[in-house]
């Protein structure tokens, strides 16, 4: 049985691990371009929206940002109107969603049986897969009516409350900013919900059976364990929703009424960002085309803005939780 002299065996490790490292040399290099590739993208995106408003943005860049009037035919634009439909219309999803997303992802996990958990769930991710287009039809052919029907007792009920009567007041059209809102909500409903209930089941099954165990209820346990524990993702979630609904365009273009006007009631027509380049990029050309680009630039920035202030909260719940 021959044997390997010293020298050759360490010659032979010695060339394996300079292969290694030019291997991980390699490899951490294609990663790092990976993650570039992202950031370049995103500016990309950025600076060509930006560019291609710039007609509009350098030029009457104030009057663009506080000016309601949107007029094709005298080049007078204004983007204060798609900025506010889309920021109410995001808003009004997001208090609908998240109550109705949180209940049913506690549900899942504490309170239902076995058997009717994954039929539910399966479920939500069906309606998280349906495409947008889909939701905009059925708002438009189901819901409008729906929510044209009903408007009137609205306004004869809330529409005469002394703090939120001027929410509801205005003629029963079905299409407006409550009725838009509320389809988003059913849009980014699944995934807000998918999210909790994927950080609801990483709580240890230990600190809720020994809250159990000392006499806590259902609320005491989801409330003092399950919540504090998953604080911080679950906030994640909820913004992840939040930028779903800020970029919504199909189905908010069939139910908004794509009106450029700010009305202090939900049950007027208005536009969004997305919904007005949606409705207008083919015709437009020239100073309208810019001032378009500019409105989706406009929603970058709004997005942009919103993903922060979830990244600067989420980095003060690890501070306090000392992460």
């Amino acid at each position: 049985m021959s044997s390997i002299p010293a020298t050759d065996l360490a010659s032979d490790i010695d060339q394996r691990s300079r292969r290694d490292a030019r291997h991980d040399t390699w490899f951490r290099w294609l990663l790092r371009a990976c993650a570039l590739l992202v950031l370049a993208t995103l500016l990309g995106a950025a600076l060509s929206t930006l560019w291609g408003g710039r007609e509009v943005l350098f030029k009457d860049g104030f009057h663009f940002l506080s000016s309601d009037s949107w007029n094709p035919v005298t080049d007078d634009y204004g983007a204060l109107a798609p900025i506010f439909g889309t920021l109410v219309t995001s808003l009004i999803a997001l208090i609908l969603a998240v109550p109705v997303s949180f209940g049913i992802a506690l549900f899942l996990t504490e309170i239902a049986p076995t058997w009717l958990r994954g039929p539910v769930a399966t479920a939500i991710e069906l309606l998280a897969s349906i495409p947008s287009i889909i939701y905009g039809m059925w708002g438009l052919f189901v819901f409008v009516p729906f929510m044209a029907s009903i408007e009137p007792t609205l306004s004869d009920t809330l529409g005469k409350l002394p703090l939120v009567g001027k929410l509801f007041d205005g003629p029963p059209l079905g299409l407006g900013l409550l009725t838009a809102g509320i389809v988003l909500a059913v849009m980014i409903l699944p995934f807000i919900c998918s999210v909790m209930r994927e950080v609801f089941q990483t709580v240890p099954v230990r600190l809720k059976e020994s809250s159990y165990a000392l006499g806590s209820t259902t609320w005491e346990v989801v409330w003092d364990i399950v919540l504090p524990y998953t604080r911080s993702a679950v906030i994640g979630g909820i913004f992840l929703g939040l930028g779903r609904a800020l970029g919504e365009t199909m189905a908010v273009t069939f139910v908004l009424g794509n009106a450029y006007s700010i009305s202090s009631s939900l049950l007027m027509p208005g536009t969004s960002i997305s919904s007005s380049i949606a409705n207008e990029f083919n015709e437009a050309v020239d100073t309208h085309r810019s001032a378009l680009i500019a409105l989706g630039f406009l929603l970058f920035v709004v997005t942009f803005v919103v993903l922060l202030i979830a990244r600067l909260m989420l980095r003060r719940l690890s501070r306090k939780e000392g992460n």
